[in-house]
């Protein structure tokens, strides 16, 4: 396989193995249809792709609105710290 990975590809060969075996084992038990590795493969492209940039950058806005929080109540406890 090609160490070159694409924009919307952020997910590391070991995870990407796993979520394929998880669509091919989707498809047997609940769809009762049998796809193989490379349509495993074409799949989890399509929606990495149509979706992959989106939940990646609504994590890191998550991310972002956690440290902000956390960076307010810190002010707070260090105000709370002065000796007026």
């Amino acid at each position: 396989m090609s160490d070159i990975k694409r924009t919307w590809d952020r997910l590391r060969d070991d995870e990407k193995r796993k979520a394929k075996e998880e669509l091919i084992d989707f498809f047997q038990n609940e769809r009762d249809e049998e796809i193989g590795v490379i349509a495993a493969e074409g799949i989890l492209n399509f929606f990495l792709q149509s979706v992959g940039n989106k939940l990646y950058n609504k994590g890191v806005e998550d991310a972002k609105k956690a440290i902000e929080s956390r960076y307010d109540e810190l002010r707070y406890d260090l105000d709370d710290l002065l000796d007026i």
